[in-house]
């Protein structure tokens, strides 16, 4: 009886399974030229179930012939968007830092208070805020400092006169750890070639790690926070303190 009940619960669960596998491909992958050709494989599949029914024979072989070598075409083409998905493989979404709720609260109001007088003044600035992934490799690319988080020296560091005004900046925990730090540019079809270098390094080192990014536009003053890839629209400085807590405040809460 066991052994039946089984072979009829099994098919089920293998449907769920693949089912949970393909949505969770289609998710990871959308936005992201790989996308598009996910969909043109699926044409392909289609096809070749067809001429397997219909037994095309030649349109059969074809095809099979083409998955064999798809495979490794695939990998080369896409071997960027594999390593950095391979590279965020179980990664948590968290606040890698051990500070109570009032000390990052503390720290958001002073970015906040930052970004909105940089805003007003149209200075631009780029933020990032590390996570569970270290970002030591663009911390290496910049000026190490080494200093608490405060408004004030935010804004002195992106001020025009600045020396370290040029790239983004790198928080860790309470600190600031360096500054003028390189960025990854965004390789998002769907994004490069609309908007500005700043908006595709907030973008491009979220794509790749798990970094939170406040942003401010040089040009409009207007703000932006990118997480996994993707912009935030922020509306007004409530808005933006909001988003900040719950990427940052409520996720340290599921960690404990």
């Amino acid at each position: 009886m066991t052994f039946f009940i089984w072979d009829k619960i099994t098919p089920i669960l293998e449907i769920t399974i693949l089912w949970t596998v393909i949505y969770q491909i289609l998710i990871f992958f959308q936005g992201t030229r790989a996308f598009q050709v996910l969909k043109g494989i699926s044409y392909l599949i289609i096809a070749y179930v067809v001429s397997l029914i219909l037994g095309f024979d030649t349109l059969n072989w074809l095809l099979t012939k083409f998955f064999a070598i798809s495979i490794i075409a695939l990998m080369i083409i896409f071997q960027q968007e594999l390593r950095h998905g391979l590279a965020r493989l179980g990664q948590q979404h968290l606040f890698n830092i051990d500070l109570e709720e009032s000390e990052i609260m503390i720290i958001i109001e002073e970015m906040t208070s930052a970004v909105y007088k940089a805003s007003r003044q149209k200075i631009g600035a780029l933020i990032a805020l590390e996570r569970e992934t270290k970002l030591r490799t663009y911390i290496e690319s910049g000026v190490q400092i080494d200093a608490k988080i405060s408004a004030e020296l935010i804004l002195s560091i992106f001020s025009p006169q600045s020396p370290l005004h040029d790239g983004g900046i790198i928080a860790r925990g309470d600190k600031l750890v360096a500054a003028s730090c390189l960025f990854p540019l965004s390789e998002n079809p769907n994004f490069s070639k609309i908007i500005g270098t700043r908006h595709r390094a907030a973008l491009g080192i979220t794509e790749q790690t798990d970094s939170v990014v406040i942003m401010v536009s040089e040009e409009t003053g207007d703000i932006s926070v990118a997480s996994d890839g993707k912009f935030i629209p922020i509306a007004n400085r409530e808005r933006l303190v909001n988003i900040l807590k719950d990427l940052l405040v409520v996720e340290t809460k599921k960690k404990t």
